[in-house]
């Protein structure tokens, strides 16, 4: 059973036609100030924890093959946060719902954009925990 909220839901014609609505938001250009600072934090998070594992994994380095998978493992972590962080604004709501939604992001982090913004992010992050 879903525990009740005082967070605002989608109203019912959002639900049917989100992501339409989603790309059309303007974006302000104090909340996309709001919006570069925030996602630029947790992408440095995310380089700043593959630097950390990358040293650990160079530091037990043994064999020869070792650097090759450690090569590996760098290529596919490229490609991962390649993927990931992309600064779009169309794409920006849903990807902050998952950062939300993952713990790797507050709503506090975010406190400036405009309601409809936050509203669709809180909801697509409930979602996504659920």
């Amino acid at each position: 059973m879903r525990e009740e909220t005082n967070m605002p839901s989608l109203p019912p014609y959002a639900e049917h036609n989100s992501y339409s609505k989603m790309r059309e938001l303007k974006w302000s250009s104090t909340e996309r100030a709001i919006a570069r600072r925030a996602f630029d934090r947790v992408l440095q998070q995310e380089l700043d924890a593959a630097i950390r594992a990358t040293k650990e994994m160079a530091a037990r380095i043994k064999q020869p093959h070792e650097l090759w998978e450690l090569e590996h493992h760098l290529t596919e972590l490229r490609k991962a946060i390649d993927s990931k962080y992309v600064y779009k604004y169309s794409k920006l709501v849903p990807f902050f719902a998952d950062l939300v939604a993952e713990g790797k992001l507050g709503l506090e982090d975010l406190r400036g954009l405009s309601e409809d913004k936050l509203r669709y992010i809180r909801h697509y992050a409930e979602s996504s925990a659920a």
